[in-house]
């Protein structure tokens, strides 16, 4: 059977302007299409997940596109079997993805990109590079790229923090480092070269795009994403893993055979209370992704 439903992630870093004006706007055409998700707006740029049918997609998209700025705006999709997001929102913020670090611009000076085949090469031949993740403890735990370097963060704007402490031999190292999308990168990297990385390169597209071109080679689990999917699998579909209705924390499938998981009450997790991070705040998603 066809899928009807499709999803779309997207972002660009790009000066815009008349934010309030465009929101409006923005929440009426995805109304008419019955589309839903969130798009944030800063003067930064735009950064989306959004899901509908093709043609209701599409429509929002050539809107979009009209904007300044916006004409060659990229989106990435993904099927889905029903509809993943509840509403959609459309909201204006500082950053649209928040890192706090205001000397970072990733449309003047973004970090260096590697495709995802060209990684696959350099993992095939055992090229000495080291993976670093970007995301959050509660994504990793859901798959991640075997021997990546986890940071174990919280929050994106534990980010800074977490790199301070890493070997300072890295330095001098190739680094690929990647999150879900590619967005958190476009800061981490520049951030990293402040801090004087000298060889940093950002997964173009991050896992997603990864998934998409070359499979889940290398990588191991599936990849955590801010929608009621909970997960993609290497292919691009709805994963095995769900959401705690306790503590809103990623449950995989190993997890869902222990005894302390009870469906719809609570998890390993917070079995002995609610965790920090994403168990005790609302995520919008879009802030925390791509």
């Amino acid at each position: 059977m066809t899928t009807q439903i499709i999803n779309l992630s997207g972002y660009k870093f790009t000066a815009l302007t008349d934010l309030e004006t465009w929101k409006p706007q923005l929440i009426d055409v995805c109304a008419a299409q019955g589309v839903k998700g969130t798009i944030l707006l800063a003067p930064e740029g735009i950064n989306l997940f959004i899901a509908g049918k093709r043609e209701a997609l599409e429509t929002v998209l050539t809107f979009i596109r009209q904007m300044p700025h916006l004409a060659d705006f990229k989106v990435k999709e993904s099927p889905s079997p029903r509809q993943p997001f509840k509403r959609m929102l459309v909201k204006i913020k500082k950053e649209i993805i928040a890192f706090g670090v205001d000397q970072i611009n990733p449309e003047r000076h973004p970090a260096p990109k590697i495709s995802a085949q060209e990684l696959k090469r350099w993992l095939d031949e055992g090229k000495p590079v080291t993976l670093l993740d970007t995301r959050n403890d509660y994504e990793v735990r859901v798959g991640t790229f075997r021997g990546a370097v986890i940071p174990h963060i919280w929050n994106f704007r534990d980010f800074p923090k977490a790199v301070r402490q890493l070997p300072p031999a890295l330095k001098e190292q190739p680094v690929v480092m990647f999150c879900t999308g590619g967005i958190r990168c476009e800061k981490a990297g520049p951030f990293m070269e402040l801090e004087g990385y000298t060889n940093i390169l950002q997964l173009d597209g991050g896992i997603l795009k990864y998934f998409e071109e070359v499979g889940g080679a290398h990588y191991d689990g599936e990849c955590f994403v801010f929608d009621e999917r909970v997960s993609v699998d290497a292919g691009l579909q709805p994963g095995s893993a769900v959401m705690c209705f306790n503590c809103q924390m990623p449950v995989t499938l190993a997890e869902q055979q222990d005894p302390r998981y009870v469906r719809e009450k609570i998890c390993p997790h917070c079995f002995a209370g609610k965790p920090k991070g994403r168990g005790n705040t609302a995520v919008i998603a879009g802030e925390a992704s791509a």
